[in-house]
């Protein structure tokens, strides 16, 4: 990371602004979720700047200057992504297909889970340095970040969280039959959570991205 994703949060206007948008986006009327699939059961945490919906299939356009971090390094905290998110108990496996028009600095879209603001883990494709990265971040308030290659620099990628005991695993695969271990991190215990799919710009002006494939399981 750099500086630049830093700098966005510098004055209070772009707060403000994203704050109104977020407003009038929750005024607007709601498009239809087709289907009787996981979608229909999912709610916005900060909604996006539109979104669509097709059978399984759900297709938004992300913010400009949007994030999820908390202190670690840069010192600031923002809560802003876009989390579309039902709540689950006990141990799962929740799988997406995930495909994003990454263009700026950071821009980033994948699977959140969700305890509160200080208690989350998000993993997914992020583009720093030109490329696509797989990118997990664990944070119990602070966060830390870690990345690897993706599986590739076009495709759709396949990302899936398994929360067992005291951890959550992600994964990711570019078929969805052969996924790899991108990190495995502690999650407190015994407690409901949030899981669904996350988009973030916190550079760039924002992005399209598309989820579908979503699955939720028993582990």
């Amino acid at each position: 990371m750099s500086a630049t994703r830093r700098e966005f949060l510098g004055g209070s206007v772009a707060t403000l602004a994203a704050a109104a948008g977020a407003a009038h986006a929750a005024d607007a009327p709601q498009p239809t979720r087709m289907g009787g699939d996981l979608l229909s059961r999912m709610t916005w945490l900060n909604p996006p700047v539109s979104e669509s919906y097709a059978e399984g299939t759900l297709t938004v356009r992300a913010r400009g200057k949007t994030d999820f971090w908390r202190k670690t390094f840069y010192g600031y905290v923002t809560d802003n992504g876009h989390f579309m998110s039902l709540p689950v108990k006990g141990e799962f496996k929740f799988t997406a297909r995930v495909l994003g028009n990454y263009a700026s600095l950071y821009d980033q879209a994948g699977i959140m889970v969700r305890l509160d603001e200080k208690q989350w883990m998000k993993c997914g494709t992020e583009f720093f340095e030109n490329r696509r990265w797989a990118s997990v971040v664990f944070t119990r308030d602070f966060s830390d970040w870690s990345t690897m290659e993706d599986v590739t620099q076009t495709g759709a990628v396949y990302w899936r969280v398994e929360r067992r005991k005291d951890s959550i695993e992600a994964k990711c695969s570019k078929d969805g039959d052969q996924f790899v271990t991108v990190r495995q991190g502690y999650f407190p215990p015994g407690v409901g959570v949030n899981v669904g799919v996350m988009v973030a710009a916190p550079a760039g002006p924002g992005f399209d991205a598309t989820f579908d494939q979503l699955l939720l399981e028993s582990a």
